[in-house]
């Protein structure tokens, strides 16, 4: 019978068992054992590992980031948490400097075996300093590992993959996901890394949604689908490694691609994975592309001007419909209630 989990759930049934089977592994950041225990993801960890694996930390990322690497060059495999990545600038040298090459400058001799949670995408408000989508910045440095799971499937095996990589990766977690729920195995498993999904079969469109905007995406589809456009749905899962070889070939055979990213649209993942896709198909194929993600400014704490702010359904869908259908068509849906976002349920 299957089993059904929510993504929080899912990932502190991740850290469990990893916990459990190795006792090399910790975990601890900002929170982590707070009785709201990082939206119920670290619930009940302390009280069975102990604080000696479970633990919180003062409010100093880059201090607490160099911790987490002393602890894996240590012979550790330490789980950071840091409830936003918008914080994780405060700990950019650790992480770029130190974590991602230290196994190049010692020659292989050592490993980094450390993961990164951190929380990305709108809520409640939260603004210019607390919404922000960074990933394309870590996807940039060579020794990081970067993985953005979309379901509690793969929430739960991307993390056990991530805790027993011998590279650190960071792990990210978009915070409207933490709600949705999906059939979980209760026995463990690992997602590979650098293998994309193709959630949605199509031919006259190739949508890649990183995150959040997966889920959009495939709303996006049940609009076209309204229009004879038939939409397909790819989720990288894995950002570094990128599986651009399977968006490569599906945007060969539509002809038309558009990623829509949660952040900025500048040096940002769809610039990355449109510019390989080009690069690829340039001399046997034409192929239409446009890029999604933030607007160019910085995140409106209004909800009005959220809406403005990030891509949904509607605005993807009707990019879509443009190139198909080529030149601006003016077309965007009418707002369909089976269709609508999820809300946040904040705070934390």
């Amino acid at each position: 019978m299957e089993r059904t989990l929510s993504y929080i759930d899912a990932i502190r049934e991740a850290t469990d068992q990893e916990m459990a089977r190795d006792r090399s592994v910790v975990i601890f950041g900002l929170d982590v054992d707070d009785p709201k225990a990082i939206q119920g993801t670290t619930r009940g960890l302390l009280e069975k590992y102990g604080p000696e694996r479970v633990f919180g930390t003062p409010l100093s990322e880059d201090a607490m980031t160099g911790v987490a690497i002393g602890m894996a060059l240590a012979g550790l495999r330490p789980i950071h948490v840091h409830i936003r990545m918008d914080f994780m600038l405060l700990a950019m040298n650790q992480l770029v400097n130190i974590a991602a090459k230290s196994r190049y400058m010692y020659g292989g001799q050592v490993n980094v075996p450390m993961v990164v949670r951190c929380m990305i995408g709108k809520s409640w408000g939260q603004g210019a300093q607390h919404s922000q989508g960074l990933q394309s910045l870590f996807m940039h440095i060579p020794g990081l590992k970067v993985v953005a799971p979309t379901n509690p499937y793969d929430a739960k095996g991307c993390l056990i993959q991530a805790i027993r990589d011998g590279d650190p990766v960071i792990y990210v977690e978009h915070r409207i996901l933490h709600f949705q729920k999906g059939v979980v195995p209760e026995s463990e498993y690992v997602v590979p890394a650098g293998k994309a999904r193709v959630l949605a079969q199509g031919e006259d469109i190739t949508l890649v949604g990183i995150s959040y905007m997966v889920l959009e995406c495939l709303r996006a589809r049940d609009y076209l689908a309204s229009t004879g456009i038939d939409a397909e749905v790819i989720d990288p899962v894995w950002l570094s490694p990128l599986d651009i070889d399977t968006i490569v070939k599906s945007a060969r055979k539509t002809g038309r691609l558009c990623v829509v990213d949660n952040g900025w649209t500048a040096c940002g993942v769809g610039a990355e994975i449109v510019s390989q896709v080009i690069e690829r198909l340039q001399h046997d194929r034409h192929v239409a592309v446009q890029r999604l993600g933030y607007a160019p400014v910085a995140c409106p704490p209004a909800p009005v001007l959220e809406e403005l702010y990030y891509p949904n359904a509607r605005t993807i869908a009707s990019t879509a419909y443009d190139l198909v259908k080529g030149g601006k068509n003016d077309w965007l849906p009418q707002e369909r209630k089976d269709l609508a976002e999820f809300e946040f349920r904040g705070p934390f």
